[in-house]
């Protein structure tokens, strides 16, 4: 993998880290399939494109209180637009289970950390499950879960789930320190109550978050 050296998580850290030669892939997939009969309503830019990409049963706006969940989109470029923040007043009054995902994390000046704190001040405190590796370039590659520790390594566009390396857990354990505190406040439902909202990074092209996106989906009851 080379050197990462960047780790974006809760707060502004940086800091090289090496990985140990030698350990073994336990595991290669994509994105599992959502449960078909889920609806989720998706705002925000691109929201076409995400419903596309993950083969889900759109719901528009005027339909979202028989939704499922929903995903707002908080594009690194384009920020998040007063309407969308007004569907989000309206989906936490209905308690709609909410997913926000960062996008747009390829052009070097906003950071998955930096947009993170954004979309907590515009629109609810967010949960970042997940702390961003960065290669040499500065590009997003790799997720390391702050539940388990387990490094999803999307750098070869497919996703390889590995055990991280020591130094990786050191790193992290203030920022899953934190995490696990919040998760303690709304409980382990939180996320399906509507309760905590958590903030995944989403790249199309490499496919990063996008396990991790389908899973939290996959959580979820279906009302239909």
């Amino acid at each position: 993998m080379g050197v990462i050296n960047l780790v974006t998580g809760a707060r502004n850290d940086s800091c090289n880290i090496f990985p140990i030669v030698g350990l073994v892939v336990v595991s290669t997939q994509i994105f599992p399939p959502i449960t078909p009969k889920l609806q989720v309503s998706i705002v925000g830019r691109s929201s076409g494109e995400i419903t596309e990409y993950f083969g889900l049963a759109q719901q528009s706006p005027a339909t979202i209180d028989s939704s499922d969940a929903a995903i707002f989109i908080v594009s690194a470029i384009d920020g998040i637009s007063s309407t969308d923040i007004d569907i989000w007043n309206l989906v936490r009054e209905l308690y709609i289970p909410s997913l926000i995902l960062i996008t747009d994390l390829t052009n070097g000046e906003t950071d998955f950390d930096d947009m993170s704190a954004i979309a907590g001040r515009m629109l609810d405190p967010v949960q970042t499950p997940y702390l961003v590796l960065h290669d040499d370039n500065g590009n997003p590659i790799a997720l390391i879960n702050l539940s388990s520790l387990k490094l999803s390594d999307y750098s070869t566009g497919s996703r390889i789930e590995r055990d991280s390396d020591p130094e990786h857990k050191v790193l992290v354990l203030e920022f899953r320190k934190e995490y696990l505190e919040a998760i303690e406040e709304f409980g382990e439902s939180g996320f399906q109550d509507g309760l905590s909202f958590p903030a995944i990074p989403f790249i199309p092209e490499s496919g990063l978050g996008s396990f991790e996106i389908a899973s939290l989906l996959n959580n979820l009851p279906s009302r239909s």
